[in-house]
């Protein structure tokens, strides 16, 4: 519960892109942005409240995307060369429920990698603009 209440606040913050590369160095570059994305994308799979969209998902190109965009909105010396949140999402009918649950196991994700706990909340901050463009019923 504690986590959903923050994650409230993150969503009302709606944050401008994370300037510098702090948030960068602290999920530990691209290597750790790597090793983040890949238990992030475990969890996922794994949980029966959204593993059932990935069931047909093109998991390494998921996972290359999501490195992409955690390094940008890092502050990292990366190019997201992916599709629009809105484009991908279209038509999933993914409700607030699903996108929380999403958060949960990013944010256990970042728990296993021992990122800070002010890192994990700009790299958030900065992802939390993109519900609007995610959720769609």
């Amino acid at each position: 519960m504690k986590r959903i209440a923050m994650l409230c606040l993150l969503l009302a913050l709606a944050a401008p892109a994370l300037a510098g590369d702090e948030v960068y160095r602290g999920l530990g570059q691209k290597q750790g942005i790597a090793q983040l994305v890949e238990t992030f994308v475990t969890l996922l799979q794994t949980d029966r409240r959204v593993g059932h969209s990935f069931d047909e998902a093109d998991i390494p190109h998921l996972k290359e995307k999501l490195s992409e965009q955690f390094c940008v909105l890092a502050g990292g010396p990366c190019e997201y060369t992916g599709k629009t949140m809105a484009t991908i999402h279209d038509g999933l009918d993914i409700t607030t429920a699903q996108f929380y649950a999403l958060v949960e196991d990013l944010q256990i994700a970042m728990e296993r990698q021992d990122i800070a706990f002010r890192i994990q909340n700009k790299l958030l901050a900065g992802l939390a603009p993109m519900q609007r463009d995610v959720v769609t019923r």
